[in-house]
């Protein structure tokens, strides 16, 4: 068994239960017991550790090293007893087919010798399981009240709807004709499942799953468990596990549930029934991860800091079962992620987002334009009077349709007033917007829509046609209206328009349910995908009024500022603050095909004095800046703010903006989908500090109320310092806010991390690195996860790729580092907007870049390499990809010229 270690397998022999009463069993388990015994460590509680099918204890080897090693480092340390069910990995063959009330009999009997001198498993336990194996430790957890402390479970479930047909592998499966040659007769159904592993199984760990099951004889179980599906109502299993599914929602001990979303077999909807059953529970979905999530991903670091967390499990027993018990979720609008709860006291009075769309509900003055639509020869206008009414009628219509606060509304719909209409009339019903754009990718929003599990899902038509394709969920809306044929084909159910008229006819704003309550989820807003998969971002109605407020504040917006938006997610933010809002025309998913002569046109339709640009769209709107004609500039003339967010912008490219903005000031602020808004600087501050030493890009001091400290890194690129405001430390940087997100959607783990040794309050741990100056202003320096960690302690990226790209001829440059954590040496890939033979010509002009970018960045580097252009992030086009290039220089300087990135 690689990674066990042998000190901890022993073979235990236990009388039968049940229908094997009067029988004596032998036992395969992992047990840590006597090793901490012998080690003098006296262990917080047992963590009771059940395989399903087809495994064996072998599964949990990573959590029984981590027992050993909490031992060895001094630390709490958790008994792991990881068993072998019988007629599975190396337990005893009986030749009896175990149903499921007598595989938690066969559980219970043997932890009724596990105790202190051979007695009973004393207190407290903690079940852990999987698959099938979720399932018996449940039964085992129901059974044993009085000593449980809490239950964490891996993709397992224990409900299937009758006449819902099973996942298709068990399907096949269970076939006639199959189960037995694919179960017992041959190794197929025991290679499918390790199959599943991502990555796949190092040869030595497949063989050690594969040596319990050599014969036929030995995979009787392995048949046995698949036959034992209880997926019709007259199953013999089918009353246990009806009885344990209600008895589980009674469960009230901590509950932790860590998925796996590639898994063919237990897949969303089984989450969805398990936090319906604890609704208390921390839930994180390792979205790489599949079936075999132990193997897939760090179940063992995770399940040890919830066994450590202060309403984790801590040994302090548990209650029985009681049906008439408080929801330990009630007061906790983003528990199952593990986020912040309700206000504090004192919290002043919300002002809703839509408050001034309601204050102008009588106003014929125009509220959105959508320039990409016209209408008798003019862009798209919607007034104040017909957007509010369109607001009203939406959420009467769909709260008439079923939609119900709480429920999930994803929406994919291209901005402009039909997406501003259908926002606001689900924040109005207290339903959760779900915004995932378009610039994710395919893969990228599937991967978001299927993690949000949407209730309904309102689309244009290709949104509605990738559902179709990729099997999203929710009941469909489409956005406009339809063929018959073609909302058949989609499986649409109606559209906004039909919404609109249902709720006007059965009386608008008289149908609907009270205000929803300021602390409860509003929206979750995913994260661009640029540092990771997308993340949804869970926000209250108070936070996203804060949000509002701190933006409309700093930057003087109001009812008669109007505002242009060539960036999506601040589209929506026109009837928030109460003023006109224009969408230039555009791709929305590609920021980079902003035009100067969209942005004036824009301008010049809304009367707009402020404009907010993503960094990409500056970058074009910059070069398309020679088609301007003298209108054009007269209307750009007017524009009082230009904002710019996303990603860094510099000083150049900020003043060719201003140049084409005469009388504006440009803020370039800090933030991110947590957090918008959280430094903000301009380019008069950006000139002011160009001439300090410090490394990076300066984003200037904190937006009142919010605060911003750094936690030092060590020598290993871990952020350990304690977080503080010394100026010159290199960390990574904290940030408050009362617009600070509440949460990630099931990501709890994530959301641990964040929060990790952070002072008093809601703080985040945002994943950049970078330091505060004497005068108070934060200096971003990259990314964590793209420190270098050299011979000489790490090296943050972005101060040497500042002064790679003031080498002439370089028009952007990336660090990256090569070679093991610790040994790390530096390459600068460099972008020339040309062509080369190699990544390593040695042409005269090429030569003398690379000497020029070798002198100028101010640390030691073993190559520089040149690019026609830098990989970027989907949604801003602007983020460098520096872990792609790393890759790619690491081939490069390995011979592989060809190489790609």
């Amino acid at each position: 068994m690689p990674g066990v270690d042998p000190r901890v397998r022993r073979t235990v022999r236990v009388p039968g239960a049940g229908a094997d009463a009067g029988a004596v069993r032998s036992w395969h388990v992992l047990d840590t017991g006597p090793v901490l015994d012998a080690s003098g460590v006296t262990p917080v509680g047992t963590v009771l550790a059940v395989h399903g099918n087809p495994t064996s204890s072998l599964l949990w080897r990573h959590v029984v090293a981590r027992s050993l090693a909490d031992a060895d480092a001094g630390a709490p340390a958790w008994r792991v007893v990881a068993v072998d069910q019988l007629e599975m990995g190396w337990s005893e063959r009986t030749g009896r087919r175990r149903g499921l009330a007598q595989r938690v009999a066969d559980l219970g009997a043997l932890t009724d010798v596990l105790g202190p001198d051979g007695g009973p498993l004393a207190g407290p336990v903690v079940t852990l399981g999987h698959d099938w194996g979720g399932v018996v430790g449940l039964g085992w957890a129901v059974a044993h009240a009085e000593v449980l402390a809490g239950v964490a479970l891996l993709n397992t479930a224990v409900h299937h709807p009758l006449g819902d047909p099973l996942p298709a592998p068990l399907r096949l499966a269970t076939a006639r004709g199959v189960l037995a040659a694919g179960t017992r007769g041959t190794t197929a159904f025991l290679d499918v499942t390790l199959g599943l592993a991502r990555p796949p199984l190092p040869d030595e760990v497949r063989r050690a799953y594969r040596a319990p099951y050599r014969t036929a004889g030995r995979r009787d179980g392995i048949a046995g468990f698949v036959a034992d599906i209880p997926a019709s109502a007259d199953h013999p299993s089918r009353p246990a596990l009806d009885a344990l599914a209600d008895a589980t929602a009674r469960l009230r001990v901590p509950a932790l549930l860590l998925w796996g979303p590639h898994d063919p077999v237990f897949g969303e909807r089984y989450l969805d029934d398990l936090v319906a059953r604890l609704p208390h529970a921390r839930v994180h979905r390792f979205v790489d991860a599949g079936h075999l999530l132990a193997e897939d991903a760090p179940v063992a670091d995770a399940l040890a800091d919830w066994l450590g967390a202060a309403d984790g499990p801590r040994g302090g027993g548990a209650t029985a079962p009681d049906p008439a018990a408080p929801d330990p979720a009630a007061a906790d609008p983003v528990a199952a992620s593990g986020g912040a709860g309700p206000a504090t006291p004192g919290t002043p009075p919300l002002r809703r987002l839509g408050a001034a769309l309601e204050e102008r509900a009588q106003d014929d003055d125009v509220a959105v334009l959508d320039l990409s639509r016209t209408h008798g020869g003019a862009p798209l206008a919607v007034s104040w009077r017909r957007l509010a009414a369109t607001v009203t009628d939406l959420a009467a219509g769909l709260h008439a349709a079923g939609v119900r606060a709480g429920q999930r509304v994803q929406l994919l719909v291209p901005p402009g007033p039909t997406l501003t209409a259908a926002v606001y009339a689900c924040l109005r019903l207290g339903a959760v917007v779900v915004v995932a754009d378009a610039g994710l990718g395919v893969r990228g929003l599937s991967r978001a829509v299927r993690g949000a599990r949407p209730d309904v899902l309102v689309a244009a038509e290709p949104g509605l046609v990738a559902a179709r394709a990729l099997g999203w969920p929710g009941r469909r809306v489409a956005a406009v209206g339809l063929p018959a044929a073609v909302r058949a084909a989609l499986g649409v159910e109606t559209d906004v328009a039909t919404l609109v008229a249902r709720g006007r006819a059965a009386g608008g704003g008289g149908a609907l349910p009270p205000e929803p309550d300021p602390d409860a989820v509003a929206a979750v807003l995913h994260t661009s995908g640029s540092t990771g998969p997308a993340k949804g971002v869970v926000y209250t109605h108070r936070q996203l009024a804060a949000m509002r407020d701190v933006v409309a504040e700093h930057l003087g917006i109001g009812p008669q500022t109007g505002l242009v938006t060539g960036f999506a997610p601040f589209a929506l933010l026109g009837p928030a603050f109460g003023t006109r809002s224009a969408t230039p025309v555009m791709d929305v998913s590609a920021p980079r095909t902003l035009t100067a002569r969209a942005v004036a046109d824009a301008v010049r339709v809304s009367r707009a004095t402020v404009v907010f640009l993503s960094p990409a769209a500056i970058m074009n709107v910059v070069a398309t800046a020679p088609a301007l004609d003298a209108a054009d500039r007269a209307a750009l003339a007017g524009v009082r703010t230009v904002l710019s967010t996303g990603a860094p912008v510099g000083e150049r490219l900020l003043a060719a903006v201003v140049d084409l903005v005469p009388r504006a000031v440009a803020h370039t602020p800090y933030g991110m989908t947590e957090c918008l808004l959280v430094t903000d600087i301009t380019l008069e501050g950006i000139r002011e500090a160009a001439g300090r030493p410090d490394a990076g890009v300066c984003v200037g001091r904190p937006i009142p109320p919010a605060q911003v400290l750094v936690s030092a890194l060590d020598a290993d690129g871990r952020a350990t310092g304690a977080p503080g405001a010394a100026p010159g430390v290199l960390g990574e940087v904290l940030v408050a806010a009362p617009h600070l997100k509440s949460g990630y959607d099931r990501l709890w783990w994530t959301d641990r991390a964040a929060a990790r040794d952070v002072p008093p309050g809601r703080w985040h741990r945002t994943g950049d690195v970078g330091h505060l100056d004497d005068e108070g202003r934060l200096w971003v320096e990259g990314r964590l996860a793209h420190v270098l960690l050299t011979a000489d302690g790490p090296v943050a990226p972005v101060g040497a790729e500042q002064a790679a790209e003031r080498v002439p001829l370089v028009r952007r440059a990336a660090l990256v580092g090569v070679g093991p954590a610790g040994a790390q040496v530096a390459v600068v890939v460099v972008e020339t907007g040309r062509r080369t033979r190699s990544p390593l010509a040695p042409a005269a002009t090429a030569g003398l870049v690379r000497e020029a970018v070798r002198g100028a960045v101010g640390v030691p580097v073993v190559a520089v390499l040149a690019r026609a252009t830098l990989p970027t992030d989907v949604r801003h086009n602007s983020k460098v990809d520096r872990t792609r290039l790393a890759a790619w220089a690491t081939e490069v300087l390995a011979g592989h010229g060809g190489a790609r990135a």
